[in-house]
């Protein structure tokens, strides 16, 4: 939902929600294939488009390769090594600030009214757990279950909006 505010086009019809998990399950099973490790789409990329800019996926796939084929490069690789961790972890402020900051723009462009007490605790919860990055662990009669950051974030927040009372709206 993000990318889209961002881009201003709606990835959900085009190219469609189903095109985009199928692209993401082959590319996974590509890079299986060839011994490398599952790929992930990262919000940092949404950072990069907000910084940049540029949306176009030409320009998106040529940096891709470029970027694989510097990785065989190994002066380039020791360049990028030798970058020191402060600066990297500056670059992370920027970006990981970007995309918190987009997604607290949706909340207000789409009106979320935190004075209510049910969307305040929904949104306290699911900020606190993937903040904290917190792990629920179930652990007995032969399971083994553990849920943590992001996915525990989603799940709570799931089940509170579920559990919770919808306030009263008066009718006209």
């Amino acid at each position: 939902m993000v990318i889209n505010k961002i881009v201003g086009k709606n990835f959900f019809k085009d190219p469609g929600l189903d095109k985009s998990i199928i692209g993401d399950g082959v590319s996974t099973m590509f890079a299986s294939v060839i011994g490398g490790p599952p790929s992930t789409t990262y919000g940092e990329n949404i950072g990069v488009l907000a910084i940049t800019k540029i949306y176009s996926i030409y320009v998106i796939g040529g940096a891709a390769v470029i970027a694989i084929i510097l990785g065989f490069v190994e002066k380039f690789t020791a360049l990028v090594s030798s970058i020191p961790t402060p600066v990297m972890g500056g670059v992370s402020i920027l970006l990981f600030g970007i995309i918190a900051a987009s997604g607290l723009r949706m909340l207000v462009e789409s009106e979320v009214d935190f004075a209510s007490n049910r969307n305040l605790v929904i949104a306290s919860v699911i900020l606190v757990i993937g903040i904290g990055n917190l792990v629920f662990n179930l652990h007995g009669l032969g399971v083994k279950l553990e849920i943590e950051g992001m996915a525990l974030a989603a799940l709570a927040g799931i089940i509170l909006n579920l559990i919770l009372p919808k306030e009263k709206t008066e009718t006209n």
